[in-house]
Formats: C-alpha cells, structure tokens, sequence
C-alpha cells in the first residue's frame, strides 16, 4: 500500500493519482514508463518531486536531468542515473559491462552500440531485484542522442520487473523515442485552480486589477503565477512568450544578488555535472567568497547547494547563462576547464575550454579534436560532430578549417543529422577545394541527397558517382570503390527510375581495375552482354580468393540471387551474421539477420524466418530504428495470410519507393499466385519484372509465367520465359534449372519439363518450390484426365505445403485433390502458428539449449522478461517445462 502524499499539488489531483499508480504496479513487478510533456513552467518538475517524496520507503530513487549546455556530451545523462547503482555493475554480463563502462568513459575502447541499452537494463534490474526503483528524468528534451536512446529502450523493456520510469519533457519530437512511450499531457490551471495557487504564493499584494493581469498573462501555468509578481514587468504592451517572462524573473531576482552569489551562480549554470567539489574549486580559482556566495544564493531560492549543486527549476539556469555577459561566461568556463581533471574528464575540460574560447585558437581546436576521435570511439557520434564543429570554429589554418567542418558534416550525418550536416557543408568555400575533398564533399552531398529523399531520391546516386569520376586520377582505387557504391545505392533506388542504368553506363569508364576482373567490371559485363557471358565472370568475382564483396554485402547478397546460388548466398548470410557480432556493426548483423530471414523463407523454415526477424526488430528497437520489412513481407506471402500481407504491404508502401515497393510487388505475386487470384498476380509481378532489378526480377519471372498461363496471356508467358531461360541457363544450379523447367511446363505442356522441374528441386533445399513444383505437376496431371497418377503428386504437394505452413498453396492442393474425388488429410496447427515471432526466437533458443539470460541478450530483454514469455510459451504450447521444448522438431 503507497503512503499518502503530501498536501497535493494546486489542480494536480489526476496527474499524481497516474503517477501514483505507476509507482504502485512497479511494486508489484509489473514496471512501466509515462512521459509528463508540457510548457515550460507548467509543473513537470514539482510533479517529479512530488512523486518522488510519494514513493514508498522501500524504492531507491535515482534520477538524471538533461541539460542544453551537456546535449551533445555522450551518455551523459544515463550516467548520471546509473552513478548511484553502479555498485551492481558486477550483475552485468562481461562484454555489456565493458560496453557500459566504455560509453561513461570509465573504460578504453569502442563500445558494442546496440549493448550499452542492454547493459543498462542489467544493471537497474539489478538493482531493482534488491530495492524496487523510480527512476526521474527531468528536461528529457535536452538529453543526448545516446542517453535518449538509451532510456527509452530501458523504458520498453521493464514490463516484468519492480522499476518505474518518469521522464519530463516539454515538445514532441525533441528527443527520438520519447514519442513512443506512454505520455500524459500537463497542462494550464483552470481559472479557480490558478487564482488559488496565485493567492497562496504570498509573495506581494496585487491589486483587482494587477491581479488580473498576472492571471492572463500566465495562462495556467504555476511557475509564471509564482514568479511574474516578483519580476514587477506588467506595463509593457506588447506581450512576450510565458517562458521569456519567467526567465527575466529569474534575471530580476539574479540582478538583486551580491557580485559573488552572481558570478557563484554563472558558473553552477555553466557546469551541468552539478559537482560540488568541481564548482568550489572553479569559484575559489574565481576569488569568490564561497560561504558568503553560496548563503545568499540559498537564500534567494534560486539554487541550493548538497550532494548536487541545483538549481529551483530548469529555466532559473537558463536564465542566469543568457543573462551573464559573454566576458563573465568565458571566464566562468575558464575557471570549469582549470578546475576538471584532464586525466579523467578530458572531454569536459575541451569543451569548457571552447566555450572559454571567442576566437581562433588552434591549441584549443586540437584538443577538440582528440576529445572528437575519443567520442567516436564510444559511439558518441552527435558528441564528435559537435567536438569538431566548434574546432573548425577555432582553427586558424583555412586548410584544417575545411578539414574538420567537412569531418564535423560526416558526424552529423552518422548521428542522423542530415540537414545540418548539410548546412555545414554549405559554409565550406567549394573553390579552395582539391580534388579528394571535392571528392569527400560530393560522396556526403550524395549520402545526404539520398537519405532526405528516402528511398526515391535519384541524386544521391548521381552525386556518388561524380565522387567516382573526379577520383579517377587522382584515386583510381576509390574511384571505383565509389562507382560500386553508386551502383549499390542505384538498386535501392531501382531501375525503373533510370538510376542503375545511368550508373553502369558512367561505370564503363571508370579507371580500370589493377587485377580484372573485379565486382564492377563484372557488373557492367552483365549489363552490357547479359547473362550468359555476364554470370561466369560474376561467379568468378564472387567466389574468387579476393571477392570484395564484404566492401558492398547488400549488394552481394542481390549478386548471389541473380546467379540462383544459395550455396553463395548462405556463405554471404553467415559472413554477414558473424562479422556483426564480432564487430558489433548494426547495419551488418541486420542486413545479416533479415537475410537469414528471406533464406529460411526460400528454403521453408517458417520458423527459423521468425526467430531472424524478431532479432532484428530487436535491434532495430535498441537503436531506435524502424524494423526492416521485407522478409517480413515475403514470409507473410509464402505463408498466404492476406490480411497480414495486405497490412505489411500497406506499411511497406507508407515507407518509401525503391527496392522495398519491389520486394512487396515481388512478394504479393506469390501471394495472389498461391490464392488463386492469377489476374492481381499478373499485375503485380508484371511491376516488378518491368524495373528489372537484381534478384527480384528473375526471382518473380516464375511468378509472372504462371500468373500470365492462368489469365490466358501467352504472349506475356512466352516473353517472360524467355527471360527467365536466358537468366537460369547459366547459372547451373538445381534451384535455377529448377524453376525453369517448371515455368517451361506451364508455357509448352511437356510432361518431361515437369518431371524434370521436380528432380531438380529434389536436388535444392527449396522445400516450397519442391512442393509447387508436385501441385503444377497434379493440376496438369488432372486436367489432363489422368486422376490416379494426378492424386499421388497432389497428395505429396499438400503434405509438403501443409508441412511448411504454405496455406493458400496447401488449400490449392486440397481443392485439386479434392476434384479427383480425394480428400485432403488435415494437419495439426504448426508450433509457429501459436506464437509470436519473439516466442519463436525465444522458444528455439532455448530449445537448443540457451540459458535465459544468453536469450535475453539477443533479444535485448531482462532474464526477468524472458522467463515471463517463456511461461507464455509453456502454456500455448501446453507443456511444464525447457525440456519438452526440445522434443518439438518444428523448433530444431
């Protein structure tokens, strides 16, 4: 049972009975997250305090406040709430310890990015299993991009366990991923509220009519009823934003203080660690008379001065900073950066030493710097484009000016800051430029062309290659490096937008390779001369002891497709899975993991499909990010669930054009093919084979064929067959001359050509193909009247199909069959069908043998959690214990 709360705030008797219940179901282990947004002054902060003197005894508070002045300083505010249970650290797994140590700059190296969120959560949970924790964080808006994505991960994942999470923050989208967790608007006191709160502030008499003033000047909000009486500033006509008032509030009572409680309060302002120890060191090297100072500041009511220097509310900081002149500021951080250990703080002690800095020094630029490459190395990319903003700033030399504003644009651009790194490329003078760093600035222009325009910008592509072409003297290496990533990006783009073919066609004069050939010349091979002279170069490149695909692994993986060689394909997939969990690159293990994905969805192994594409969800999750779609699209397809296909195609259209409108044209061909409806098949596949993109257009030929024979269109079948024999001849594989000889049969008849389609596939791990493969061949069996030999290969289609969970082909077969007076055998629901894509990754995890907390780090879940959807997964399956688990082949 909470204890009652103190006397309640003025109007607040809903937002803390919220809070309160929060607090209360984290008591009972079920822990949750709420965001308090609102104005400045509006009372986020009193209800933080509020809630927290609320707390039952038994919860361990902690807290973190983020600042404007630390908001690009990485981790900074996860620090401050971890500081205080750092004393668990050793109930951290190895690896997501050093991570966590490394991100606070209490370890060397380069932190595992996607851990850091992980080592968090460990280490509260820890804590949490001793004493139930509430965890405040005030001024959310101004943390820095790695505690915001940080904390709100933490925030996701603490359903199961006794930690409850408040953050304040004021707008909407001011730090990424506070918008997706549980909010309560604060908002203006009523009128009766407001006129009680201003009565109870006894701070002057206030006639009818200045009284009157003050309450429609403050709107509701309890700070500027407090505060605006005390600054006396009613009698100017034009009025001014409520927050600007409160700060020259703040301003007014600052200016009544003596000289040393001022300067005392400029540098508590300047200095967001609110150390003690560090602010009496700065204020005695200051020559303040630090007991008087800090008297009258505490006297004011301004700051207080404990454990932690801090200040009555976020705005009174705000307000002292902007107030002070810049002389009284650099001095301030002058003193900050003299009094912070340069062995232990050297970062901090950089950037007071900027902020001390009003023109150009180069010393101080090269500490900038080093504090840059050190913020690098700890993932703190927002904190190293910051760093080396304020150096080029600083520099002296005109060439390391350019130097370091063109470094300074490739970190904001890695910390997803696409329009200001394009700012600061536009303050670069182009004319003064060599030919490597109009070749540097033309490949950012280009990354930022094409993120801004998601997947249909075209001129991030053309702005690449005209990287490549003024590198082509000067760099021949990186010229074609640069050509190949023009390349990559033009397939996600697409060929029908043009963009690929203006590639390859630039790329054939690209400098020649030192040993051809290489992935270019072999890639303009296939454009030039098509498929039978192009493959057997590509294979050569691929499979060569120098492939040089890991430099472009997206696009190796498409290269793989084209030359129907999952054999390639599944050597690129591992690579891409174990060099992203060594290296602990994002974009590698999920591009690694969505193509485990779409391998597990070609070769039938639903589940194993799941349990990849929870994984990366996950990932995705941990960095914030958005999942990717599209073997999420196509295993909906194959499986032939259209409501959830039609709702994944949607979103999938939502996002973008490009590749992913591909892949959802592509997959709704399968989908429309296994449900019967050959006309809306037709139209699908005929999209996608019209872009003629890598892999997905030979991949969805077959489709089109079948799609074209059911509608009666043989001139599109015949074409489309061509096609497709010119692209699998070469390649030799069982699955390539598979699915010919397949889509042959449908077009000519031949009985051999089925046959053969069904042999080969025999060959290939294609259990879906295989299994298409018997239904082509019992439908034309059927129709051709011959029912018994029709039923053995209708009966064989739909127990594989049932088997794999193919269920609008399994319902294709069923009716076939059941037209040569059979009928189909039921199948038991498949393990798969009763759990969600997280179970499934759990339930095999565990199945071959992982312990909780090993599954709980690749779902980067508490063990806590883990063994709650572990007692789900016991009870949809309706078993008692890990070890029937592993009896279920499904989960194998």
């Amino acid at each position: 049972m909470l204890p009652r709360h103190p006397r309640s705030l003025v109007g607040r008797h809903d937002e803390i009975e919220r809070l309160l219940a929060l607090v209360g179901t984290a008591e009972r282990g079920e822990g949750g997250a709420l965001v308090l947004r609102g104005d400045p002054g509006i009372g986020k902060s009193a209800l933080l305090d509020r809630v927290e003197r609320a707390a039952p005894e038994t919860f361990q508070t902690i807290r973190a406040s983020g600042t404007e002045f630390e908001a690009e300083l990485p981790s900074a505010a996860l620090h401050q709430l971890c500081v205080p249970v750092l004393g668990h650290l050793d109930a951290v797994s190895a690896p997501y310890r050093d991570s966590l140590l490394v991100a606070f700059g209490l370890a060397d190296g380069a932190p595992n990015p996607f851990r850091v969120g992980l080592a968090a959560l460990e280490l509260l949970s820890a804590a949490a299993a001793e004493r139930p924790l509430l965890c405040v964080v005030d001024d959310a808006h101004w943390m820095d991009a790695a505690s915001a994505k940080a904390l709100t991960f933490l925030a996701r994942r603490i359903a199961a366990e006794p930690i409850a999470m408040v953050f304040a923050a004021r707008d909407q989208g001011t730090a990424r991923g506070l918008d997706d967790l549980p909010g309560m608007a604060v908002e203006g006191l009523d009128d009766a509220h407001a006129r009680t709160l201003l009565a109870e502030g006894k701070t002057v008499t206030l006639d009818e009519r200045v009284r009157d003033r003050v309450l429609a000047e403050a709107r509701g909000n309890p700070l500027a009823l407090l505060e605006l009486p005390k600054a006396g500033g009613f009698v100017l006509p034009t009025p001014s934003p409520v927050a600007d008032r409160i700060e020259r509030s703040f301003q007014a009572r600052t200016a009544e203080l003596p000289l040393d409680a001022r300067l005392l309060l400029i540098l508590a302002s300047a200095d967001p660690t609110g150390d003690p120890g560090l602010l009496w060191t700065a204020a005695q090297r200051s020559d303040i008379d630090v007991p008087a100072a800090s008297a009258a500041v505490e006297a004011s009511g301004l700051a207080l001065f404990g454990t932690r220097a801090r200040f009555c509310h976020p705005l009174a900081r705000s307000a002292v900073y902007r107030a002070a002149d810049p002389e009284r500021r650099h001095a301030a951080h002058r003193a900050l950066a003299d009094a912070t250990d340069p062995a232990t703080a050297p970062d901090r002690q950089a950037w007071h030493r900027a902020q001390a800095t009003a023109g150009p020094d180069e010393q101080v630029a090269e500490a900038l710097e080093s504090s840059a490459a050190r913020a690098q190395a700890r993932g703190g990319v927002a904190a190293a484009a910051a760093f080396l903003e304020r150096a080029a700033a600083l520099s002296h030399d005109r060439g390391k000016q350019t130097e370091r504003t063109i470094a300074a644009a490739r970190a904001t651009l890695d910390a997803g800051g696409a329009d200001a790194a394009a700012n600061l490329l536009a303050s670069v003078d182009t004319a003064t430029l060599d030919d490597l760093q109009h070749a540097s600035v033309d490949l950012l222009r280009g990354r930022i062309a094409f993120v801004g325009g998601a997947d249909g910008s075209d001129s991030g592509p053309d702005l690449i290659l005209r990287a490549a072409q003024r590198l082509a003297a000067s760099d021949p290496k990186r010229s074609r490096e640069s050509f190949v990533a023009a390349l990559e990006m033009g397939l996600v783009v697409g060929r029908a937008a043009g963009v690929m073919d203006r590639m390859l066609d630039a790329a054939r004069a690209a400098p020649p390779a030192p040993h051809p050939p290489d992935l270019l010349d072999a890639l303009v091979l296939l454009s030039t001369e098509g498929h039978r002279t192009g493959v057997p170069m590509l294979r050569e490149v691929l499979t060569g002891d120098d492939a040089g695909w890991t430099r472009v692994p997206a696009l190796a993986t498409m290269v793989a497709g084209e030359l129907w060689d999952l054999d390639l394909h599944t050597a690129i997939t591992e690579w891409l899975v174990r060099s992203g969990r060594d290296t602990g690159s994002p974009l590698t293990i999920r591009l690694g993991l969505s193509q485990v994905a779409m391998s597990a969805v070609l070769t039938g192994d639903f589940g194993r499909a799941m349990a990849a594409i929870a994984e990366e969800e996950a990932i995705a999750d941990a960095l914030g990010d958005v999942p990717q779609l599209y073997s999420r699209v196509h295993l909906a397809a194959v499986r032939g669930r259209r409501q959830e296909a039609l709702e994944l195609f949607a979103e999938a259209r939502r996002r973008g054009a490009g590749q992913l409108a591909a892949n959802t044209d592509g997959a709704a061909a399968v989908l429309y093919n296994g449900l019967g409806d050959y006309p809306a098949a037709l139209e699908a596949a005929g999209r996608t084979v019209a872009r003629g993109d890598l892999f997905l257009a030979g991949f969805t030929l077959p489709e089109l064929v079948e799609a074209a024979v059911r509608c009666g269109e043989n001139t599109v079948a015949e074409s489309a067959l061509e096609s497709l024999l010119e692209r699998t001849a070469p390649s030799g594989t069982a699955y390539g001359l598979g699915v010919a000889a397949g889509a042959r049969a449908l077009v000519r008849g031949a009985e051999d050509d089925y046959r053969e389609s069904v042999e080969r596939l025999a060959e290939s791990p294609l259990r879906p193909e295989l299994a298409r493969a018997h239904l082509r061949y019992g439908e034309w069996l059927r129709r051709a009247g011959r029912r018994r030999d029709a039923r053995e290969h209708l009966r064989t289609a739909h127990e594989q199909l049932s088997g794999i969970g193919m269920e609008a082909f399994a319902r294709r077969a069923a009716d076939e069959l059941r037209a040569t007076g059979e009928v189909a055998r039921s199948r038991s629901e498949h393990t798969y069908d009763r759990l969600t894509m997280q179970e499934m990754h759990i339930a095999r995890q565990v199945a071959g043998g992982a312990t909780t907390k090993e599954v709980a780090a690749h779902l980067f879940l508490s063990p806590r959690t883990v063994d709650a959807h572990l007692r789900s997964i016991f009870r949809k399956l309706g078993i008692t214990s890990r070890r029937q688990l592993r009896d279920m082949p499904e989960l194998g």
